[in-house]
């Protein structure tokens, strides 16, 4: 077998296997943890629980934000809003919903900082034996903060938990495809990692602390493009038992430009990158022998991204010039009987995610037919904001804190109580 031709296999192979690998995951966690569970869960007690809300230029959806999290049907929280110098009238409305609510507390900082020195010093600012951190797009469900603080109150080596985020606005080809995503990948994704006893990330538009967790990694790295995964991993390597719930779920806004999409995700693979650079210490202790597999699995990622664009371009060199090596040995990593396998693959994960996450979010299926453009188009966009990334999360150098700009939040919002009908 050529080079070449063990990079065609490994095109086709990887996403093969770990299709069918989440699929089982996402099934046995769906009969062994979601089946037949309660509205609420069954609380003994209820804990202060801080709500941290970093916003940056959020004026468009910082109150619907703040107000969804009032609306919570938990008895006992605090909301602290960190307004990290914006310029937009983010901070006056604040002001206004902190004179309306006295729940609401505002830190008002005068300098751009990033979203981890934010939460740091909301940190400080809160009293929460549980603190809950939500992006300033995302609308938590009413039930959400219980189900977090039934983990945390009956588990004590729970040191984080991940919620389900879900995306409200669906307007073009982009949001439909990236709901798609959400359910029928990333979701099986978590479930499985749920089920083997190692997460990768908590996601950071909405997941849940332990205070006592926190202080012992030290609180978020300032100096990470994705504070999310670094702090799942500190919290790991020191032991805590890191989950997820489907039923913490919190509806949040996706960029629907092609400009907003490519930023978000070169800032994921840059912040995947640079995780693996601090943390690839985990190689030299035989106690963090779990966390190998999470590793080698993204190395095998990034890896398979840059293979995969290596083959198109040999592909399309071929078709060119006529050279028929590079077409015979290859093929077209998309197209012919391999691709239209993988395709198969993907309506199939998410037929599984449909079954399992329809309960969540009725109007899901209707973005089943948007799902056959991910292995198409989504691989190839997906696989540049890698080739671009890598190169910038291998030479970032730590120390100098990640600032940071308000993300695509969509052409057009829908209202949380449209999307919960």
């Amino acid at each position: 077998m050529t080079t070449l031709e063990m990079f065609g296999a490994y095109i086709f192979y990887y996403p093969i296997i770990m299709s069918l690998i989440w699929m089982i995951g996402g099934v046995y966690y769906h009969f062994r943890y979601e089946r037949n569970q309660p509205e609420y869960p069954a609380l003994t007690a209820y804990p202060l629980m801080s709500v941290l809300i970093p916003a940056r230029n959020e004026a468009g959806n910082i109150r619907e934000t703040v107000e969804a999290v009032l609306d919570s049907s938990y008895p006992n929280y605090e909301v602290i809003v960190i307004n990290d110098a914006s310029t937009d009238e983010t901070e006056s409305i604040l002001r206004q919903l902190v004179a309306e609510h006295p729940q609401v507390r505002l830190l008002n900082l005068t300098v751009n900082q990033g979203k981890a020195t934010a939460l740091n010093y909301g940190f400080l600012m809160s009293k929460g034996e549980i603190v809950v951190t939500v992006d300033a797009d995302c609308m938590l469900d009413a039930r959400a903060l219980h189900w977090m603080a039934w983990h945390f109150t009956n588990f004590p080596r729970v040191g984080a938990l991940t919620g389900n985020p879900r995306v409200r606005n669906r307007t073009t080809l982009l949001a439909q495809i990236q709901t798609a995503e959400y359910a029928s990948v990333i979701g099986l994704i978590k479930r499985t990692q749920r089920v083997l006893g190692k997460v990768l990330t908590v996601s950071g538009v909405i997941a849940a602390w332990r205070r006592q967790a926190l202080l012992d990694v030290g609180l978020w790295s300032n100096d990470m493009i994705t504070d999310d995964i670094d702090m799942t991993w500190k919290m790991e390597k020191r032991f805590w038992d890191v989950r997820y719930e489907t039923k913490a779920i919190g509806w949040m806004l996706v960029p629907e430009t092609f400009w907003g999409l490519w930023r978000q995700r070169c800032r994921w693979a840059q912040g995947g990158v640079e995780v693996i650079r601090r943390h690839r210490n985990v190689w030299a202790d035989w106690r963090q022998r779990r966390i190998w597999p999470l590793y080698i699995d993204y190395v095998l990622s990034i890896v398979w991204a840059h293979i995969f664009l290596i083959c198109m371009l040999f592909w399309g060199y071929g078709q060119l010039s006529g050279d028929w090596f590079f077409i015979a040995q290859l093929g077209n990593p998309v197209a012919l009987w391999n691709g239209s396998i993988i395709a198969v693959a993907c309506m199939l994960q998410f037929a599984v995610s449909l079954l399992v996450d329809n309960k969540y979010d009725k109007r899901m299926w209707l973005t089943y037919f948007w799902v056959i453009w991910y292995p198409v188009v989504y691989w190839i966009f997906n696989a540049m904001t890698v080739l671009v990334a890598t190169p910038r999360g291998l030479t970032k150098k730590f120390g100098k804190a990640a600032i940071w700009a308000s993300p695509d939040r969509g052409l057009r919002a829908v209202t949380h109580d449209a999307q919960q009908k």
